[in-house]
């Protein structure tokens, strides 16, 4: 019988942003004071699991979230692009009450294709990255399990490719809570279940920005 391989999808925690910024790949946000709870919350949650290795995408707020959990495992965090927030031209942008950055006429030349999307990286390009990332991920902890860190989207087209659904789909619908694990397990090199959970659930105050 083959070997199992766990890998896990972490969502960061919650970021500090007053401002209410779509930050997406700019530098400098960091967690909030809930989003650290968070991340401690997922390592006592996940600290006694079988983990052999831990990812992070490079951004401050995803090596946060890590940081706990590889204290408490006693692992290097690895640092890899491929996990890194999905590419938006909006990102700097305030997003307004009621998404109004969507509603503003400047930006419509950025929606001309919802499919692709047109106003950032494709999805196809995400997933591409990711599935690398999970293979590279997967063959180093062969056997045992592992926790790769990234955001909401890359997480979302990743598991919808999985899952052979579509991949355009309605931000407000992703199943991706803050600091939420996406579950891979596989079976040697096959794929024989998703599942999904929220270790710090209670945290989490409501819906967060897309692009986070």
């Amino acid at each position: 019988m083959a070997e199992t391989t766990v890998v896990h999808l972490l969502r960061h925690g919650e970021v500090h942003n007053p401002g209410g910024i779509l930050y997406g790949r700019l530098p400098g946000f960091h967690l909030s004071e809930t989003g650290q709870l968070m991340a401690e919350t997922v390592a006592k949650a996940i600290g006694g699991r079988d983990i052999a290795v831990l990812y992070s995408s490079p951004m401050e707020r995803a090596v946060e979230t890590a940081t706990p959990l590889a204290d408490k495992l006693g692992l290097e965090i690895v640092q890899d692009e491929r996990l890194i927030e999905a590419g938006n031209l909006l990102e700097g942008r305030r997003l307004g009450q009621g998404m109004a950055v969507l509603r503003n006429p400047r930006n419509y030349r950025y929606f001309w294709n919802p499919l692709r999307p047109s106003w950032g990286e494709a999805y196809p390009a995400i997933v591409a990255r990711m599935k690398s990332m999970i293979d590279e991920a997967r063959a180093a902890a062969r056997g045992h399990e592992t926790v790769l860190v990234s955001h909401q989207l890359p997480i979302w087209a990743i598991r919808s490719a999985a899952e052979g659904r579509r991949l355009w789909h309605d931000p407000r619908r992703r199943q991706c809570a803050l600091a939420s694990l996406t579950t891979l397990t596989f079976d040697g090199d096959r794929l024989i279940s998703i599942g999904y959970s929220e270790p710090a659930g209670s945290l989490d105050t409501g819906p967060s920005i897309p692009g986070a």
